[in-house]
């Protein structure tokens, strides 16, 4: 009888702080979500400014450029004369120019020559492997690429800064 009474009260106070824990780790994920929710709201309205932006740029510089579901803006400026588009795996030879939508000049082929992109293999931007699939061998085109498919939100700890949307301007010379 002497150990039953401390025993009883022994599960009564784990048992109760089971409960305690419970109660505060369903807490603490209710306001995780609420924290992920206004997460994933402060993103949506980051990326409808850098949208309008670029919708911004294309009108002012009266431009008919092609908007895809990633959000990839792009035109072809000179139509080549090669037969087939480019395709995932294929390596593509490019000259090419890269500024931000201030004009502020980036990189250039011109310095180092045509560079080789293996389209969907290689540590390319997302958008320029994207929009590489519209392209004939001979095709000029612009591009535009919003910070997600560019250097997202580092940049590219050089000329791009983070977040910023980035401009090509491409010419595919060759397929392999």
């Amino acid at each position: 009888m002497n150990y039953c009474i401390p025993f009883c009260l022994a599960v009564l106070v784990l048992f109760s702080c089971g409960d305690t824990q419970k109660k505060t780790t369903k807490n603490t994920n209710i306001q995780s979500k609420e924290f992920q929710d206004k997460l994933v709201e402060a993103n949506k309205m980051y990326v409808k400014r850098e949208s309008d932006e670029i919708d911004q740029y294309v009108a002012c510089h009266n431009l008919n450029m092609i908007t895809t579901g990633t959000g990839l803006r792009y035109m072809i400026t000179k139509k080549g004369d090669g037969k087939e588009l480019a395709q995932v795996g294929q390596t593509a030879r490019v000259n090419y120019k890269v500024s931000l939508l201030d004009g502020t000049f980036c990189y250039s082929s011109d310095k180092n020559g045509p560079e080789n992109i293996v389209i969907g293999k290689d540590y390319t931007e997302t958008g320029l492997h994207e929009g590489m699939q519209y392209l004939h061998v001979g095709d000029e085109a612009l591009f535009i690429l919003p910070s997600h498919l560019a250097h997202g939100l580092a940049g590219d700890g050089d000329k791009i800064p983070a977040k910023a949307s980035v401009i090509y301007e491409i010419k595919l010379l060759s397929l392999r």
